[in-house]
């Protein structure tokens, strides 16, 4: 299997990355940085910039994860610009060459998230759901459309990948989180009540190799694309989440932030704290999809 990945260095391309070579895969990643990523690439991993795509190259299949962090600062408007074109131009990049290459890869796995759907407080929501119209759906769905037309333009299926709050300790939110509740600081974010959709490390990394597989000749099932929630199949409240989160590292968790404080530091980002989506992969169960880290309690136990 010949893969080819954006935004490999970062918290999910490099688990991803990880998994792959352990299959026997060919990795190669893209950036606009190629000297300086692939100082941390690991071996076996080419690194190679956009511009260096050849219309006579045959690659099985593209992951494009390439993107911003959409948490880590305010979103003035110079930020929502960095977050938009982070996503884009790379999808873009990918595009130019999926229309003129000789040999199509079979698949493009292309990043998005579950602020797709917006802030819809506690409905129920899969891949046939509506969206609530603000930045984050915005966001998403910019990216979405792009990448769609490798599908409807030069042929290739296309799987969104709409993923929630990945739950690992090496990375991501809980990386974030360790030191204020290791330190007995943590605590619900306004009311609590806002629904947060995640999903382990472990089962995200098994999941899209599990579509991968789909696609490349495996034996899950039937090829698919359009969108594909990457969820667990429990979410959570954020006071679920506070307190389970705290009693796996045996600190309490008794403080909260409200509402208005966190609107008043974080500005329009205080979203992504204060609303939430309860999103249900229902595709992957569908298709007999099977989690390992079924529970909350389970994935914070994690620790490969």
């Amino acid at each position: 299997m010949r893969v080819i990945l954006t935004g490999g260095s970062g918290f999910l391309g490099q688990a991803l990355t990880r998994r792959l070579l352990a299959q026997g895969a060919q990795v190669a990643w893209l950036s606009h940085r190629p000297a300086a990523v692939g100082q941390g690439a690991p071996a076996g991993v080419s690194v190679r910039g956009y511009a260096d795509l050849q219309p006579d190259e045959a690659w099985d299949a593209v992951v494009n994860l390439a993107g911003a962090p959409i948490a880590d600062r305010r979103w003035s408007d110079a930020r929502k610009q960095l977050l938009l074109d982070s996503r884009l131009h790379p999808t873009q990049a990918l595009l130019d060459w999926l229309l003129v290459a000789r040999r199509k890869p079979r698949v493009l796995l292309s990043g998005s998230a579950t602020g797709w759907y917006g802030n819809q407080g506690d409905a129920v929501l899969d891949e046939d759901s509506g969206f609530h119209d603000e930045f984050a759906h915005q966001l998403c769905a910019r990216w979405e459309r792009l990448a769609w037309r490798a599908q409807m333009d030069a042929g290739v299926p296309v799987v969104l990948l709409r993923t929630g709050v990945v739950l690992h300790p090496s990375g991501g939110m809980l990386a974030r989180l360790s030191l204020p509740f290791r330190l007995g600081l943590g605590g619900r974010l306004g009311s609590g009540t806002q629904y947060m959709s995640w999903i382990a490390l472990d089962d995200w990394v098994r999941a899209v190799g599990w579509l991968l597989q789909a696609h490349l000749g495996g034996s899950v099932g039937k090829a698919w694309s359009g969108p594909v929630n990457l969820t667990a199949l429990q979410p959570v409240t954020n006071a679920e989440f506070t307190r389970a989160y705290a009693a796996s590292l045996k600190r309490p968790a008794v403080l909260a932030v409200p509402a208005p404080v966190l609107r008043w530091g974080l500005g329009e980002m205080a979203t992504l704290l204060l609303d939430g989506q309860r999103v249900v992969p229902r595709r992957l169960e569908a298709a007999g999809f099977s989690f390992r880290h079924a529970t909350l309690e389970q994935a914070l136990r994690q620790t490969e």
